[in-house]
């Protein structure tokens, strides 16, 4: 079956305006899309049956033995951490520059222990941001313990910063000669559109395509940006891997077949069979947790289907169990507790 398909733009600062464009045809492919919507409904499933305790959680060989990220990517551990500990806690100590500091300082690494290991060495705000104190204290760190995290590939250009070799130290230069002494932030704190906090970004050294969006996504968590979630969406390496496996069509963009999920999502659940999914309270994924679950239906595939050689051919991470519970908060710009209505799991989920 041929479906044509829109691809949108926010060009208004109020969510009201979308720019409606034509696009070539979007073939789904049904062999595999249908795992899509498979992927997104059993890990959901997973994610509930460990917030209510269940000690069997899924009967599907491929996500017991590899690690799959949740199907809301503000749900992982890493950005729980981020929400809660970075941005939320302590709000009122810091100006809104300081937090979408705080989010980017936490983001470049993106790694828990790196960023309790600088917060003991001093707050991260712009009056006390010192690049050669913070790399010295990364530097010493780093001879025992990793401080990147391996999630997010780095491709952006280096331009201005050949001199630097030290990884953390170029990231910390670029992150106060762009952002604090020519007011990245502010600029970003202007913007109109999540559109147009993401062409900032993409400008500056370091920051490529990916990173850009998803930098985006997190400084759009702060109580400071307000764009709608579902007014822009950039397709990473990954997602693009699980778009070719499930169209034979894709549009004029891979993101076009992004925002074909979101406006046919139930639909295509009940065209595929998969009718079941349980979304967090009151909030259905978002563009950048439909993007998200391309990639991780691309890994799925790897094990599922791996006559289909699109990139990568196996998965590298395992699943480990975590021994530590997560306290799961959300923006509440989001709405989502007051969505909750039975006490079980609102005991389960929100316990801060």
């Amino acid at each position: 079956m041929v479906i044509h398909a829109t691809g949108k733009n926010t060009i208004s600062p109020n969510w009201i305006s979308m720019k409606i464009k034509k696009t070539n045809s979007i073939v789904p492919n049904d062999a595999t899309l249908k795992y899509y919507f498979y992927f997104i409904q059993e890990r959901m499933n997973i994610f509930w049956r460990s917030c209510e305790n269940e000690a069997h959680l899924t009967d599907d060989p491929i996500l017991r033995e590899y690690k799959f990220t949740n199907v809301y990517r503000a749900c992982d551990r890493v950005s729980q951490y981020l929400i809660k500990n970075v941005i939320y806690k302590d709000l009122d100590k810091y100006s809104p520059e300081d937090v979408l500091l705080r989010i980017l300082v936490f983001k470049v690494f993106n790694r828990i222990e790196t960023w309790q290991y600088l917060s003991c060495y001093r707050d991260i705000t712009l009056g006390s941001f010192d690049v050669k104190k913070l790399s010295a204290a990364l530097s010493k760190r780093q001879k025992y313990y990793p401080i990147f995290s391996n999630a997010y590939m780095m491709t952006g250009y280096y331009s201005g910063y050949e001199g630097i070799s030290a990884k953390h130290q170029l990231w910390l230069q670029m992150i106060e000669d762009e952002f604090i002494k020519k007011q990245g932030f502010n600029r970003v704190l202007k913007a109109h559109s999540m559109a147009e906090v993401y062409n900032q970004l993409r400008n500056y050294p370091l920051i490529g395509d990916f990173l850009a969006y998803q930098y985006t996504v997190d400084f759009n968590y702060s109580p400071y940006l307000n764009f709608d979630e579902d007014s822009f969406v950039k397709a990473g390496v990954g997602a693009v891997r699980g778009i070719k496996k499930c169209f034979s069509s894709y549009g004029n963009e891979y993101e076009d077949t992004i925002y074909y999920i979101h406006d046919h999502f139930e639909e295509l659940q009940k065209r595929y069979g998969y009718t079941k999914f349980r979304p967090l309270p009151g909030r259905k994924p978002k563009l950048i947790d439909l993007q998200n679950c391309f990639c991780e239906t691309d890994k799925y595939l790897r094990v599922k289907m791996p006559e289909l050689k699109v990139g990568n051919v196996r998965i590298k991470q395992h699943y480990k169990p975590s021994t530590e519970g997560i306290d799961f908060f959300f923006p509440v710009k989001w709405s989502i507790e007051e969505h909750i209505q039975r006490k079980p799991l609102k005991q389960s989920l929100f316990t801060l």
